[in-house]
């Protein structure tokens, strides 16, 4: 197993241990560690060596940049501390979501057979790009091709709709990039961390658990700017001045987008577990113990 892997098995399955470590690795600055320098840090979490209070910034290297099912750093604009602030300015969103879904993905079946990216996966995730980009704009397509004019309507279809709309895409997004891994399996792990094989009930298990995360963060994110704006053209200065409004929109989608990655990143653990009654009957005939684990992705 991975000395990635490892680390999250023992320190991650905490929710608030989790968050605390997911402040730490979505610091900007550790995208600026060279590819010499990440894969040091990894060697080192990978010697068995005990970490000293210096080789703690390796560990933060290696968990932010390397991919835990193949060891090699991760693109630069894929790393987790890339995400707010590439996501941040709302540019091209679900392009670069699909691209981090896809980076970040469980890739064990990949090792084990070598793998070069499909006609079918390449088309999965352009169709998945496409559907999202024109769903996400469905609100105002309906605003301005039905004409709507009352403000009751439009306040529906620009505040309100927009919110269940983004957790769903953004579920589906996760869902349909990282699809393969619930037909062809990921690597389970017994308790000692020794393969025990490659299932599709673990792999259909993280993408569920990764969907719902990233439904989370993207639904929150829309929830509470649009909420707080509703509330906020009651107040008399915003009714005076409605130039107020795109500002209070735009700072506070960026806020709650900084504070929801972490949250979202540390609802489920990095090291899931699956119960041994859960796996194919192959697996549960080699299996040892009561539950095994799986790299979840991100």
């Amino acid at each position: 197993m991975d000395p990635n892997l490892l680390y999250w098995k023992a320190e991650g399955q905490s929710f608030l241990r989790r968050l605390k470590i997911w402040v730490n690795l979505l610091n900007p600055t550790l995208l600026l560690s060279s590819d010499p320098e990440i894969q040091k840090a990894h060697s080192l979490l990978g010697s068995g060596e005990k970490l000293n209070e210096k080789d703690e910034a390796a560990l933060t290297i290696s968990l932010s940049s390397v991919h835990p099912d193949s060891g090699a750093a991760l693109p630069l604009i894929f790393r987790p501390p890339a995400f707010l602030p590439i996501s941040g300015p709302l540019f091209l969103l679900q392009s670069y979501s699909a691209g981090f879904n896809y980076a970040n993905r469980n890739s064990s079946s990949e090792q084990h057979q070598g793998y070069n990216i499909s006609l079918k996966q390449l088309l999965l995730i352009t169709g998945t790009v496409s559907y999202t980009t024109c769903a996400g704009a469905l609100p105002q397509i309906f605003i301005n091709r039905l004409g709507l004019r009352s403000s009751a309507v439009q306040t529906f279809f620009r505040s309100i709709l927009p919110i269940p709309l983004s957790a769903t895409l953004a579920f589906f997004n996760v869902l349909t990039v990282r699809s393969e891994e619930s037909e062809t399996g990921i690597q389970v792990f017994d308790h000692n961390g020794n393969p025990v094989g490659m299932s599709k009930a673990a792999g259909e298990k993280a993408v569920w658990e990764t969907a719902l995360s990233r439904a989370a963060l993207f639904g929150m994110t829309a929830a509470v700017p649009n909420l707080l704006v509703l509330l906020m053209k009651r107040v008399r200065p915003f009714q005076r001045n409605s130039l107020l409004v795109a500002p209070l929109r735009h700072i506070s989608t960026a806020l709650v987008l900084g504070l929801m990655i972490p949250v979202s990143f540390s609802l489920f653990p990095q090291l899931g577990t699956i119960k041994r009654e859960q796996l194919e009957e192959e697996l549960q005939a080699a299996a040892i113990g009561r539950h095994l684990f799986y790299h979840r992705g991100l």
